[in-house]
């Protein structure tokens, strides 16, 4: 079972003033769980990327990561070509109110995680959306960065000094979300708009792939001179070479200059 939108395994090219911006992704189901509970999206329309990950194993993870990752992909398409923070908020209100609402009619814990990136008509800046723990990281100039916080107990804990990064306690908060699409309370996304140079290549991608991945490796496999869905495909087979204990799902936007038109 592997829940996705989109067609893992293609690159989509989208050209925007000076720069083509390609994007692909993949997933797999890996070695732990026997279905694959995250879902992917790689948009055929537009420079439109998103992953989810449903909380647990059961009924509710599925439904949860179906239900988010639809529901913002309508949202995000009756859109105006540039959505600003003040919509972007509101199709994510969406998303929580039809994954609480699923989660009602289903009587068990339905919840996962969101995260999405969404690229401006000019091809010059993004919007990230960050709800959950699964994470974005930019390559740029050799400088692999990640411009998101996980929403967990452990995240907070160890930023605040409660306990080390590789204790027992950061790891059983790790499993804490204290933000996630179907959480009761409904909480709010972290918006971030980032600009979109040449030789960007921005990861998305849920906690199979940066819990298993060291961050050198993936910085060299992000900053690869290869097709992008090769990159994508990659990084979801290296977590299968250190073990492959969860799901795995990346999706990539790499940015680069298209040369000026010339003039008969």
């Amino acid at each position: 079972m592997q829940p996705a939108t989109g067609t893992t395994g293609t690159v989509r090219r989208f050209d925007r003033g000076r720069r083509r911006l390609e994007v692909a992704g993949d997933t797999c189901v890996g070695n732990r769980y026997p279905a694959n509970f995250d879902v992917l999206h790689v948009d055929d329309d537009r420079p439109f990327l998103a992953v989810a990950d449903g909380m647990g194993d059961g009924p509710g993870s599925t439904v949860a990561g179906a239900t988010a990752m639809a529901a913002l992909v309508r949202q995000i398409h009756a859109a105006a070509p540039a959505p600003g923070p003040d919509v972007l908020r509101a199709a994510v209100a969406e998303v929580q109110d039809q994954v609480v609402r699923a989660g009602a009619e289903l009587g068990t814990l339905t919840g996962c995680t969101l995260t999405a990136l969404l690229a401006g008509p000019t091809g010059r800046d993004a919007w990230i959306i960050q709800l959950g723990d699964s994470r974005v990281y930019r390559l740029r100039s050799g400088l692999l960065e990640l411009l998101t916080i996980d929403h967990t107990t452990a995240w907070l804990g160890v930023v605040h000094g409660w306990y080390p990064a590789d204790s027992r306690e950061a790891a059983a908060a790790r499993y804490q979300l204290t933000r996630y699409a179907g959480h009761p309370e409904q909480p709010e996304p972290d918006l971030l708009n980032v600009s979109l140079l040449p030789g960007d290549v921005y990861c998305l991608c849920t906690d199979g792939v940066s819990d298993q991945l060291d961050y050198h490796g993936l910085r060299r496999q992000l900053g690869r001179d290869a097709e992008l869905d090769d990159v994508a495909q990659q990084l979801v087979a290296d977590t299968l070479t250190v073990g492959g204990t969860d799901n795995a799902t990346t999706a990539l936007l790499r940015v680069t200059a298209r040369p000026p038109a010339h003039r008969a």
